[in-house]
């Protein structure tokens, strides 16, 4: 594929690192759950190296999946890594023997999570690592970072990390994130029907700060879904394809991860940066949200 079917390209600001925008989280390349190896390592290891070879550049991973699976995927798939290609890893969390995920945060979590990340990588210094506040299953909740951001930004300095962005985080911890180091992204849940970080979407474009959304299709009740597959009929495409298409078109600084452990689904998702959405299709798809939006006041009333 060449750079238009990846939906242009963004750099991360203060740095020299410029993708794609269209990229690839790594997480389902650990087994079910997000726990032990894939049931099929070898087609793992060809969905990385599918979408290196299609120009994807911008990878999304953190050693506490599996744990230490998909980086370690990563690695046997693409090491020696090609020039170009960006890895971004995230810290704040773990893995128990019952596969809970528990929070990992304070100076030493952070500080052990990074060696991991570079020895199951197989990398000197990480280009960004992304700290995940575990927040709630509501999504972020406020409560200052400053301690964290603060270890990162010793461990920038010790050249372990080289940039820091922030995950499932609230406006205001951005805020104070970036009074202790320089902030290049966020990744929060974000998607046609989950339009709460649309504020802070805009601020960090201003900003020239990259937006990465996670779940593009979580959340969705059937009355959304049944628009958006309409939509997608019309335009002969998918409603993963409508939805990813629709977060590129929302904002430049929007970059995507969608993720899979197929060949064929990988293909897939990387043809919806080709796809174009009429002014009147945009219209209808951003009516998703705010039908919901008017339909949840209504029952309060």
């Amino acid at each position: 594929m060449n750079e238009p079917t990846l939906g242009g390209r963004f750099t991360f600001p203060g740095t020299s690192l410029t993708v794609h925008r269209m990229g690839y989280g790594a997480m389902q390349l650990a087994g079910p759950g997000v726990w032990g190896p894939p049931r099929d390592p070898d087609g793992a290891v060809a969905v990385l190296r599918e979408a290196a070879a299609a120009g994807v550049n911008h990878i999304d991973t953190a050693d506490f999946y599996g744990p230490h699976v998909t980086n370690q995927i990563i690695r046997k798939a693409l090491h020696p890594y090609p020039a170009g290609l960006v890895i971004v890893t995230k810290l704040g969390a773990r893995r128990l023997p019952d596969q809970s995920w528990q929070p990992a945060i304070s100076p030493q979590d952070l500080t052990d999570g990074v060696h991991d990340n570079l020895r199951n990588l197989g990398l000197d210094a990480l280009d960004i690592v992304n700290y995940r506040a575990m927040g709630s299953i509501h999504g972020p909740k406020e409560g200052s970072i400053a301690e964290q951001m603060t270890v990162l930004a010793g461990l920038r300095r010790r050249g372990l990390i080289r940039h820091i962005g922030l995950s499932n985080v609230t406006a205001a911890q951005v805020v104070e994130a970036q009074a202790i180091t320089e902030i290049v992204c966020v990744q929060n849940n974000y998607n046609l029907a989950n339009r709460a970080d649309d504020a802070l979407i805009d601020d960090l474009a201003r900003q020239g700060i990259a937006y990465v959304p996670f779940f593009p299709l979580g959340g969705f009740t059937p009355l959304q879904s049944s628009t958006l597959s309409s939509v997608a009929g019309r335009l002969g495409a998918t409603p993963m394809q409508v939805a990813l298409a629709w977060l590129l078109h929302r904002s430049p600084n929007i970059l995507l991860i969608p993720g899979t452990s197929s060949v064929a689904h990988l293909r897939e998702n990387l043809k919806a940066a080709t796809l174009e959405l009429p002014p009147h299709t945009v219209a209808e798809l951003d009516s998703i949200a705010a039908n919901a939006a008017s339909r949840s006041s209504e029952r309060q009333r």
